[in-house]
């Protein structure tokens, strides 16, 4: 899906990996979108960068890693400056280390895994927290709530490995263990008779949405052995409308991570309405991630120019208010690209009673 045509003298044009159909998750990548488009949009009525306006190409990667690098492969050929966008890691990966390859920038909007790429790369930069702190600050949620038998319901997938190793590392620091259920042969039902075996006290869904999630959380809140477990999403399945609507009530309560602080800042209040009124439901933080990664390439463009090795020099340099938090990027010890060592985290749950509600339950960080 290209959502323009490829830039002339006039325009600056960036390339955009999104989601958006399936087995992607269509709903994070509709979000990702309306952010990167919001953002071109309000920054070409303002004039542009240096004088040109600002030209988005969108391709679609399915979370399909070999489309995300076909699609890398293009938009390289078609001479965008840079790439922005992706929500789901092992894809984000293939594009990162693609991009590495072939020395075109890629700002890394949502995507957690701690190991984008192999090696250490001056291309690649990203705005959500690596994984690791992001998931180790659940574990210490959890400790704190007092859970020590933690399972997880998990899927075959890198990304779902790497969490359960940090969850699993994290929680036994804390004293706590963690059974690991693989969910490739059982049924929502089974897993349930599997919980009562390891006397879980938290079920954590590491599973993809919206299926196995609903059918998951609709037999273990039908169970009336469990009636006491606490079900948890560090992968934050309950952030997007679609989790209200496919489990109503029963969607409410499960602790999840969310990328923004408990109260947005008056540039991320605009943001967030102008973005309600776009999507025509609340904007997730995922939208937020797309606004700000249009924001920081406009940043390295507007200082830095458009020669595509000027902006991956650029990102130690920049310094720009974003609708989160004020954004810089620095090498860290647990990844291989440039890092925003500052975007917020917050541990929320939609409202008991009130579900299309999100309610923080922890301090973001």
């Amino acid at each position: 899906m290209a959502s323009t045509g490829p830039g002339s003298e006039e325009t600056t044009t960036i390339g955009a990996l999104v989601p958006l159909t399936r087995p992607g998750w269509v709903e994070a990548g509709r979000h990702l979108l309306a952010g990167l488009q919001l953002a071109v949009s309000e920054i070409n009525s303002a004039g542009g960068v240096g004088g040109k306006a600002l030209e988005l190409l969108v391709r679609d990667t399915a979370a399909d890693p070999q489309k995300a690098v076909a699609a890398v492969d293009e938009l390289a050929r078609l001479g965008v400056v840079a790439i922005a966008g992706e929500y789901h890691s092992v894809v984000a990966r293939a594009a990162a280390i693609r991009a590495d390859e072939l020395g075109l920038p890629f700002l890394c909007s949502s995507a957690v895994l701690d190991g984008l790429t192999d090696q250490p790369t001056k291309w690649v930069a990203r705005l959500a927290p690596p994984q690791s702190r992001g998931w180790q600050t659940y574990a210490d949620f959890l400790s704190r709530a007092g859970h020590d038998r933690i399972a997880v319901a998990s899927q075959q997938s890198v990304y779902w490995a790497s969490g359960v190793h940090i969850l699993r590392d994290h929680l036994k620091a804390n004293g706590a263990t963690l059974s690991d259920i693989s969910m490739s042969s059982l049924d929502p039902s089974m897993l349930c008779d599997q919980l009562i075996h390891h006397r879980a006290t938290v079920l954590l869904l590491l599973v993809g949405q919206p299926e196995p999630a609903i059918s998951i959380v609709k037999s273990v809140r039908n169970d009336g052995r469990l009636s006491t477990i606490k079900i948890g999403a560090p992968a934050g399945q309950p952030e997007f409308a679609e989790w209200a609507t496919l489990l109503g009530e029963d969607s409410a309560a499960i602790p999840f991570l969310r990328y923004r602080p408990g109260h947005l800042d008056p540039l991320g209040s605009r943001v967030e309405r102008a973005l309600r009124e776009k999507l025509g439901e609340a904007p997730s933080f995922v939208a937020l991630e797309g606004y700000d990664s249009i924001v920081v390439l406009a940043q390295a463009i507007r200082s830095y120019g458009t020669d595509r090795n000027s902006i991956a020099e650029s990102w130690p340099r920049i310094e720009v208010a974003g609708t989160r938090g004020h954004i810089q990027f620095f090498r860290t010890p647990a990844t291989t690209v440039w890092q925003w060592t500052g975007v917020p985290i917050q541990i929320a749950e939609r409202t008991p009673g009130n579900p299309a509600q999100i309610r923080g339950v922890d301090d973001a960080r």
